[in-house]
């Protein structure tokens, strides 16, 4: 979510091509459990006890929203300037459709995504199953912070207005990071921008969909979540997906007419 896309950006040989693959792919992955362990960490942790709830630190929906917000924020400044920071296979697929990504690096870095969301929720259920009696499957029971609809919704959504608000709000999301990062004025403040959407974007769909914008996320979840996570999960890589790719075409349309209209 860098200015510079070290895909687009960096010459290299032939001969130095899988030597640097290796370090874009590591930070697409470390990003993305980062991402994952932040955000899905605080909803199952900090959210869970209700004495937490009481006091000035108490988590609810805001509480979750800034940790995803601040994680996407860590990683980005962490190794952005490494992988581009992406973190999100939806973001990956609309830099792609954009002209900003090249395809040929689209799969390594999806898979990369997928491998460190898997990692964070593993080390959560690690984590959760040192907590108190019954605590992990508790979690587990509820979901494991799984995305849904219907009865999994937090707010009892149907699958419609899920599949509209994933879309919609994915597709947002990444037309803002396409907007920041090509203007070489706003590098400084890209990653907050980036950041403080994505918290807005868990604002506003937390009740709805429990947040995914990010199919990485929502598997990681997923794996843990039980059958029902896993029957609807579908919905959260495909609704994100639909999103990025549109943001991406139409931002891919903007500046081909603008290059034509200057």
């Amino acid at each position: 979510m860098t200015t510079a896309d070290p895909s687009t950006t960096e010459r290299r040989t032939a001969p130095d091509a899988p030597r640097a693959v290796a370090p874009r792919l590591g930070a697409e992955a470390f990003g993305t459990f980062l991402l994952v362990l932040g955000g899905v960490g605080t909803a199952l942790f900090a959210a869970a006890f209700p004495s937490a709830q009481d006091n000035a630190l108490g988590v609810g929906h805001l509480g979750v929203a800034l940790a995803f917000g601040l994680a996407l924020l860590a990683g980005i400044l962490l190794v952005g300037r490494t992988s581009g920071g992406h973190f999100n296979p939806a973001v990956t697929l609309g830099f792609a459709i954009a002209g900003r990504f090249a395809w040929r690096d689209v799969p390594g870095y999806v898979v990369a995504q997928l491998v460190g969301g898997a990692l964070a929720s593993s080390v959560l259920v690690v984590v959760a199953s040192t907590g108190p009696s019954g605590f992990l499957a508790n979690a587990q029971e509820s979901g494991f912070a799984s995305n849904g609809w219907g009865a999994h919704s937090p707010g009892g959504f149907g699958l419609l207005g899920v599949l509209l608000t994933e879309a919609l709000l994915t597709g947002v999301f990444v037309a803002v990071i396409l907007a920041v990062t090509a203007r070489a004025e706003l590098a400084a403040i890209a990653p907050f921008g980036i950041s403080l959407t994505l918290t807005v974007v868990h604002l506003i769909s937390i009740p709805i969909s429990n947040t995914s914008v990010n199919p990485a996320r929502s598997i990681a979840t997923a794996i843990y979540g039980g059958p029902d996570a896993l029957a609807q999960v579908w919905a959260f890589i495909l609704a994100p997906i639909v999103g990025g790719l549109i943001a991406g075409a139409l931002h891919r349309a903007a500046v081909l007419r603008a290059g034509r209209l200057g």
